[in-house]
């Protein structure tokens, strides 16, 4: 045997056999260990028997430039000598040539290997001739995601067959080991999702309680429109007005403001009784008797103003206080009216047309006092004989029917309003019944200073001693027995009410001891009734001019 036959790098053993190795065994080796130990030569290689293929003249530039061929000689060269139980094989050629030049078969891989050392793509670097594959998700650490499968030549849905990359054509010499992308792990791939920051938690927070709130009042404010109807105030507060048309309402003598607030609303003058009352007491008013022309739907503060009479120019207008002599109350009433005072003044001189009885002079005592209104144009007949009726429907009311009754109450009720303070008057009246009546002490003499006063056709209390004993004057009352032949003024409600139904009580004097409260002081005899005057007397020295 010569010694070129037993050379380890060129004519190794096989270690079965004990043999040298046929050229066809010394290729497949070779491919064995060129290919990292992977069965990647294909099987016609061993079936064609020929020669390994001349080099080429000049050997690719890809080819020389691999470092996975370059890497595997190095390996092959540092290779231990002493390893027996694998048989030697000789050094490969520098560029030896493919023997898979004409096949379109590409190898076959048991794994893929994560990276390639000294070859890796930048993230996102983009290669001239290069087919892009957009990177999965890898979760196994075998480069597929779930759902991505390699079969048959198809790799995450790209299709490889016949040398070609889904349209993209790889010239000879092209090394597709070279072109693997780097895998990064599951971890490095996660998604991060931030939590949110402070601001924007409270941003939220702040959103929620706004709507929680926004749902609350919602809530509230559905709930008391159904609870409205329940509970009774589903009437508005006011009418927008001015309002439209004409509504006649009858204010009665001595009615309230209660129930005048609710005439108005069943009327439809205006929408709340009681919304309405509060703006009437507000602004201070007196309510008056009469009849008032309204609007349908007015405004609070309109109806109000009819009331007082303060839109003057659409009707007629006037105010008559109690105590007020004929002559006084004639003319207030020709002032808001624009009748001439003479034509109301002959009028009154005959109250028989007003039906009044035939010892009366004029119309002084009936002329009922408070606001009154009436529509432009009216007569003034039909004025004072409103007036009339108001004081004579409140006679009617106490039971004085007779107009000869009627008229006697009105002169003691004239009295009453003159001499008294209010909350005195039916004390007062119940006096002057005494007074009248036969007795030791005042002999059927009323002995009233208002009504001499009257009879002087003045208003001071101060008259001489010759006045109060002069019978000429037919209401000195001092001269005079009985009731004086006539009222002395006009007396309001109180007092008519005080005459009709006097208090009973044994009193003969009375004396108001100050003119400011309106104190009166009640005596049964004269010495008594004495020691009140001299307290009236020394309020008027502390009063200077007020007791004139």
């Amino acid at each position: 045997m010569s010694p070129a036959n037993i050379d380890d790098s060129s004519s190794p053993l096989d270690a079965g056999a004990g043999r040298p190795l046929t050229r066809k065994e010394l290729r497949a080796r070779e491919k064995t260990l060129n290919t990292g130990g992977h069965d990647a030569v294909p099987e016609q290689a061993y079936e064609t028997g020929h020669d390994i293929p001349p080099l080429p003249a000049e050997p690719p530039a890809d080819a020389e430039a691999d470092p996975r061929r370059q890497d595997e000689a190095l390996r092959e060269e540092q290779a231990p000598q002493d390893r027996v139980e694998e048989p030697r094989i000789p050094a490969a050629p520098a560029a030896p040539p493919s023997i898979q030049d004409d096949s379109h078969e590409p190898a076959q891989h048991d794994s893929w290997e994560p990276a390639l050392a000294g070859h890796q793509h930048a993230a996102g670097v983009r290669y001239n001739n290069e087919p892009h594959y957009e990177e999965p998700g890898y979760t196994d650490g075998h480069g597929y995601a779930d759902g991505v499968h390699q079969h048959d030549g198809h790799y995450g849905g790209t299709h490889y067959g016949d040398g070609h990359d889904d349209g993209t054509h790889y010239e000879d010499g092209h090394d597709d080991a070279a072109h693997h992308h780097e895998l990064l792990p599951a971890s490095a791939a996660a998604t991060v999702v931030a939590k949110p920051s402070k601001k924007v938690r409270r941003r939220r927070r702040l959103l929620a309680l706004f709507l929680t709130l926004a749902v609350f009042v919602t809530a509230v404010a559905v709930g008391a429109q159904f609870l409205k109807p329940l509970l009774g105030s589903d009437k508005p507060g006011d009418f927008p007005g001015p309002g439209s048309g004409e509504v006649v309402v009858t204010v009665e003598n001595g009615e309230g403001t209660g129930s005048v607030a609710s005439k108005l609303e069943n009327e439809g003058v205006v929408a709340n009784a009681d919304t309405f009352l509060q703006s009437f007491n507000a602004s201070g008013g007196i309510l008056s008797p009469g009849d008032y022309t309204f609007k349908s739907e007015m405004k609070n503060s309109d109806a109000v103003n009819v009331l007082l009479g303060k839109d003057q120019t659409k009707v007629i207008y006037f105010a008559l206080s109690a105590g007020l002599r004929i002559g006084e109350s004639l003319q207030a009433i020709s002032q808001g009216s624009g009748i001439a005072f003479q034509d109301l003044q002959a009028l009154s001189n005959e109250p028989g047309q007003f039906g009044l009885p035939a010892n009366a002079k004029n119309l002084e005592g009936y002329l009922a006092p408070g606001e009154h209104r009436f529509p432009l144009g009216t007569p003034a007949k039909d004025i004072l004989q409103s007036l009339v009726k108001i004081t004579t429907d409140e006679l009617v009311s106490q039971g004085i029917t007779d107009p000869a009754k009627q008229y006697e109450a009105v002169i003691v009720a004239s009295i009453v309003q003159a001499e008294g303070g209010q909350a005195e008057y039916g004390d007062v009246a119940g006096a002057i019944y005494n007074r009248l009546k036969p007795n030791d002490q005042t002999g059927g003499f009323l002995q009233v200073d208002s009504a001499v006063t009257y009879g002087l056709g003045t208003k001071s209390y101060n008259f001489t001693d010759e006045q109060r004993q002069d019978k000429s004057n037919p209401y000195n009352t001092y001269a005079n027995p009985g009731l004086p032949p006539g009222p002395i003024g006009s007396p309001g409600k109180t007092a008519i009410d005080a005459a009709a139904k006097p208090k009973t009580n044994d009193y003969l004097y009375w004396v108001t001891i100050n003119l400011d409260t309106k104190e009166t002081k009640f005596s049964r005899t004269l010495e008594e009734h004495n020691g009140y005057v001299e307290q009236y007397n020394a309020w008027c020295t502390a009063n200077v001019g007020r007791c004139t």
